[in-house]
């Protein structure tokens, strides 16, 4: 019956968006437009700073999540803060893995893979998807998919404000959602598959209980994936910056995900310092 009803809703709400396709944004800024000014915008981004909140669903439940953020985009270099948890990972450093001051014991540093499994556990996203980029490709993907068919599944709602700022709303609905099956070719793992079909890993590894990880596959196993990223997507779009800032994505299930970007500065001065390790105000 939960279920039914989650499934009930889903279709009401992708089906209230496709019929606005119609009644709503006859005049101001249409779709195409508005994707291509995120396009152009996340291409000018060549340093961020934000407080990101984040809500993921893990094994059921949303798990909640604040940190702070400092990137630059080429040579990409990221800053993390989460709770005490200090991340500094510097693109060409420290054989490609990240500084983790812990916070707690052992009490000292640590240089982990980004890919590996402490820091991928319960959560949807490695350090590498931070940032704008990550959203970018999947929404690239997705506009070239549609081709002359936007309408079908990109559409500008109503205005909103998100933390007392204007924005556009951008609903990405796909109602024929749906788990389709994947023969694992050679040298593949689920990160691999996931960035090539430009799907959620975390979702894919969900839905295929039978694996332990993401690197639990091999060569000629057929697994299940997603035809799309979600099967709706909710975009709000800061109006000075155009930029998402606040993005819920949808799978069949319900909420799969949130992010929510506060306090954000684009293309903001960071010194190089503050991508190292000796930076005064850190402490690894």
């Amino acid at each position: 019956m939960i279920v039914l009803f989650r499934n009930i809703k889903l279709f009401v709400l992708s089906s209230a968006v496709i019929l606005s396709l119609t009644s709503f944004n006859k005049k101001g800024l249409n779709n195409r437009d508005l994707i291509d000014k995120i396009f152009a915008a996340v291409e000018n981004v060549k340093t961020l700073r934000y407080n990101l909140q984040c809500n993921e669903r893990i094994k059921g439940k949303m798990q909640h999540t604040e940190s702070k953020v400092k990137l630059q985009v080429s040579p990409r270099k990221l800053y993390l803060y989460i709770k005490g948890i200090e991340v500094l990972w510097v693109q060409g450093q420290n054989n490609g893995n990240a500084l983790v001051n812990p916070n707690s014991f052992p009490y000292i540093n640590l240089n982990l893979d980004p890919y590996g499994s402490l820091m991928r556990a319960d959560q949807h996203h490695t350090i590498h998807e931070m940032g704008y980029q990550y959203l970018y490709d999947i929404l690239k993907d997705g506009y070239k998919k549609a081709g002359d068919n936007l309408n079908k599944y990109f559409t500008v709602m109503p205005d909103e404000k998100h933390n007392g700022r204007d924005c556009y709303k951008l609903a990405i609905a796909f109602p024929d959602f749906a788990w389709v099956p994947y023969t694992v070719k050679k040298g593949e793992n689920l990160t691999t598959i996931s960035r090539k079909l430009r799907v959620s890993e975390y979702m894919v590894l969900e839905n295929n209980p039978n694996l332990g990880g993401y690197n639990d596959v091999k060569e000629g196993q057929v697994i299940k994936v997603p035809n799309a990223y979600a099967k709706m997507t909710l975009l709000l779009v800061d109006k000075e910056y155009l930029l998402p800032v606040n993005n819920k994505v949808f799978d069949d299930k319900g909420l799969f995900e949130t992010y929510e970007y506060f306090d954000l500065k684009v293309n903001p001065p960071i010194a190089p310092e503050e991508f190292t390790k000796d930076f005064k105000a850190y402490n690894f």
